[in-house]
């Protein structure tokens, strides 16, 4: 008889957004009348860039044409997209990355949860609490974690960094040591981000510990504030220690046509091996490339006319940002985030738990966000509305949150 992963059991309940659209539904169904304003899901609003747009087209016709016509990827990626992005986001800012240590995917979401297969399943890993949960849940899949502890709101084998208000949303160094440390900056969901120093203690620590780091640099593009690194490998020695992850979602709205990238350098070895070359093996073993007018469509975003409209892109979502962070401090809520993130970290008030406010947001003002404890333990109390709809819907929700 075939028999189940019996990790997948381990999981709790379903995945936070699912459960987020199953109240929604539930609600407007009973509430037809409604306008639903959401600020929940990180989801992009804007169309794709008009650069975007026509070199998707201009691929599209290659595609039809036999001496143009494309069909599988190379494992890495296309060169022309590996190069430009080797160009423009790391040998610009002095990072010595190659193309070739550069693999090109359908998301930062996909490779987050599957870059946990190269490592061995008696690795303790290291997460900030709240956290994404992707981190937490693959590997909770592949049985790394070990039970939940209901009391505690947590899975025993895992490492949890506190976040909290008082460090800045940044966690300290563990006591334990992790062997894999997954951190995320600027951070989803508190919209915190971190400084070149404090990333350099980080990089120090897995360097002498023999951990590494997974690196989400997924929401890079909307950090303004000087000083704040947009890559590991801006820190000394990152190369072999770290492994970087970037996604095309959030900054060029590539949500619904799927595309991002790992970088794995070829100086970041354990026990001997290296992992470029576990994960070369599991990336052409079990995936066969984004689409190649996908490709073609990442590469436009760093033509200079694509750079200009991915700035008023993101500048467009952070002025969403602007209004839910002062519109609300003017309301007397305690909130952080939002000015290098597009994610807005709110204390509840009134001693509710989050998902009471949630509730109560959706009954009483019509607008939709994310619970804190849907992060993790440590996000209890907090509550995540994010920058991504229509300026218009941003201004009408935060002035129905702030009448109630």
């Amino acid at each position: 008889m075939a028999k189940i992963n019996s990790n997948y059991t381990k999981l709790q309940g379903s995945y936070l957004f699912s459960t987020i659209a199953k109240k929604v539904n539930e609600y407007t169904q009973n509430n037809p009348g409604k306008k639903v304003i959401r600020l929940g899901i990180g989801d992009v609003t804007r169309p794709l860039p008009g650069t975007v747009i026509a070199a998707l087209h201009k691929a599209v016709g290659e595609m039809g044409d036999e001496e143009t016509f494309r069909g599988y990827a190379p494992d890495l990626g296309y060169e022309f997209l590996r190069k430009a992005i080797c160009e423009n986001d790391y040998r610009s800012r002095g990072c010595d990355i190659e193309p070739d240590e550069i693999f090109v995917s359908d998301g930062a979401k996909s490779d987050s949860g599957n870059i946990q297969e190269i490592f061995a399943l008696d690795n303790r890993i290291a997460v900030c609490d709240p956290v994404y949960p992707v981190y937490v849940d693959s590997n909770v899949m592949a049985g790394r974690t070990g039970d939940y502890d209901s009391d505690l709101g947590a899975y025993r084998d895992v490492i949890y960094m506190p976040c909290m208000g008082e460090n800045g949303f940044v966690p300290r160094i563990p006591e334990e040591i992790p062997d894999i440390i997954y951190l995320c900056y600027p951070n989803n969901p508190t919209g915190a981000v971190i400084s070149l120093d404090e990333l350099q203690k980080w990089v120090d620590f897995a360097n002498e510990k023999g951990s590494v780091i997974i690196y989400d640099a997924a929401y890079e593009a909307y950090i303004s504030t000087e000083g704040i690194p947009h890559s590991i490998y801006e820190c000394k020695g990152a190369k072999t220690c770290a492994i970087e992850l970037h996604s095309f979602s959030k900054n060029a709205g590539f949500t619904g046509l799927r595309l991002g990238y790992t970088v794995i350098p070829k100086e970041l070895e354990r026990q001997g091996v290296s992992l470029h070359s576990l994960w070369a093996r599991r990336h052409g073993t079990k995936y066969n490339g984004a689409p190649y007018i996908v490709q073609r469509a990442g590469e436009a975003v760093y033509s200079p006319e694509g750079k200009r409209e991915i700035r008023e892109l993101v500048g467009y979502y952070m002025k969403n940002a602007a209004y839910i962070l002062n519109g609300l401090k003017k309301a007397g809520y305690e909130v952080s985030g939002g000015v290098d993130a597009p994610y807005i970290w709110l204390k509840v008030p009134d001693n509710m738990s989050s998902w009471d406010f949630f509730d109560h947001l959706l009954a009483d003002a019509n607008v939709v966000g994310t619970p804190g404890s849907g992060f993790g333990a440590h996000g209890e109390g907090y509550f995540r509305l994010t920058a991504f709809g229509s300026y218009d819907n941003t201004v009408e929700a935060v002035d129905r949150i702030t009448s109630m």
